[in-house]
């Protein structure tokens, strides 16, 4: 793969957290009732980063949690695992059962990850809401499924990859396209 353009540094992604922060706090009238839930991988540092944001902007602690959506993807036979596929347990502080749980991952692309995620997050009680927030959106949606909150979108080609490397997974922070 050929690298094609840097979209977001570290300045861009920590700006776009914060406007994500205020708009979360916004939608939902301040953040009672409450609980951010990272999709492992990147979405767990993304959601950690949004919790410490919203905390320190309402001066008050707000759940949070990590889902790991391996077994419920559609696609699980067409991954390639050597033996089985690497299950992490999830985190969540917190019954969410009437709670507004807001779902958090790097990349929105076709859908079927947060597809995943919502039957995941069933699995651990029953929410009155639930709402998606991304850094990246990049399009070609294969379900309805639409962000409540985007850091930034970023129309892409099908023969286009989108990396996010964060300092928690990957040492620095960025959005970059490829060109396969």
């Amino acid at each position: 793969m050929e690298k094609k353009a840097t979209v977001l540094d570290e300045a861009a992604i920590r700006r776009a957290l914060t406007r994500v922060s205020h708009e979360i706090i916004e939608k939902n009238k301040g953040v009672e009732d409450l609980v951010l839930v990272g999709i492992k991988t990147r979405g767990v540092p993304i959601a950690d980063r949004l919790k410490e944001k919203i905390e320190s902007i309402e001066g008050q602690s707000i759940e949070g949690g990590e889902l790991d959506i391996t077994l419920y993807r559609d696609d699980l036979e067409n991954k390639s695992y050597e033996n089985d596929p690497d299950v992490k347990e999830a985190h969540i502080s917190t019954d969410i059962t009437h709670k507004k749980v807001v779902l958090v991952d790097d990349v929105l692309y076709t859908g079927r990850t947060v597809r995943a995620a919502m039957d995941a997050l069933m699995d651990h009680g029953r929410p009155s809401q639930i709402q998606l927030a991304v850094l990246v959106d990049r399009g070609h949606r294969e379900l309805p499924i639409t962000a409540n909150y985007v850091g930034k979108n970023i129309p892409t080609s099908q023969n286009e990859v989108v990396t996010v490397e964060l300092s928690e997974t990957d040492a620095r922070d960025e959005v970059i396209i490829y060109e396969k």
